[in-house]
């Protein structure tokens, strides 16, 4: 493996912990220990940028993070967006259809806004945990009738969220990308986008490979960020899924695993100085 420059952080589960959604000292120390090494650090998050912001600038992070499961990415301190694949229109307009038919709360996102038909519970689990603000219209369907959804999260109960995203693969074939990132929530994104393809875009804005990047996450939607790495490394609450892709395990979130994977893999293995 190439010498680590790059290190690209999961947010929720991995950086942040949903019962407080906070950086703990430790991962900071860890960190800024990281930086003073040489190495440059990311974000690779399902969030809006407006809901992952916060998280970077505490981090000290002013350049690039992908956000959206990696259909758009933004520069920290300019708020400029560098890239964006959002899901085609006519697929769109399928999902907030079939969401509407199956009694599933979806969301839409344009412009990093975030859009749904009801301000319920299950608009609000995902408020309630971004930080953020849901603009509720009539319809999802004819809003994003001739505009693009950065990505489509549908949002339903945990025990039914795996079934539904194998139901919803398995009508949208390889027109979609489908994955998950909280047991709730089952995300519908362009074939063209996850998180391991626009880490490739961050890479190549610092001057560096993937294969020189060590990256951690613990959820499903993780899978092909811990891939594109060189160093691939799941925190130990994540999914057997993510458990087996990986090329190590580190402790949970609440075991500031973070801080863990940096001292045994960049600064006791060797890091950019």
């Amino acid at each position: 493996m190439s010498e680590i420059r790059l290190l690209a952080l999961d947010l929720d589960g991995t950086l942040i912990a949903a019962k407080d959604l906070r950086v703990s000292e430790n991962v900071k120390a860890a960190i800024a220990r990281a930086r003073d090494r040489g190495v440059a650090i990311t974000l690779v998050t399902g969030r809006m940028f407006e809901a992952a912001l916060p998280f970077a600038e505490a981090i000290g992070i002013d350049g690039p993070i992908v956000c959206y499961q990696g259909a758009a990415t933004y520069r920290v301190g300019t708020r400029e967006r560098l890239a964006h694949v959002p899901v085609p229109i006519a697929l769109g307009r399928r999902i907030f259809r079939r969401a509407r038919v199956d009694g599933v709360r979806a969301l839409g996102y344009l412009d990093d806004r975030l859009y749904s038909e009801a301000d319920d519970a299950y608009t609000r689990w995902y408020t309630d945990l971004a930080g953020v603000r849901a603009h509720i219209v009539p319809s999802l369907e004819e809003l994003f009738a001739k505009q693009s959804s950065t990505k489509i999260n549908c949002v339903l109960e945990a025990e039914r969220a795996a079934a539904y995203a194998d139901e919803v693969r398995a009508s949208v074939g390889s027109a979609a990308y489908v994955t998950r990132s909280n047991p709730e929530y089952v995300e519908v994104l362009s074939p063209d986008v996850d998180k391991g393809r626009a880490l490739a875009l961050v890479a190549s804005s610092y001057g560096t490979t993937l294969e020189a990047t060590m990256a951690i996450g613990d959820s499903w939607n993780d899978i092909p960020l811990l891939a594109a790495a060189g160093l691939g490394v799941a925190m130990g609450s994540s999914p057997p899924e993510l458990l087996a892709a990986a090329d190590a395990t580190v402790g949970s979130v609440e075991d500031d695993g973070v801080a863990e994977a940096i001292d045994r893999f960049l600064i006791a293995g060797g890091g950019a100085r």
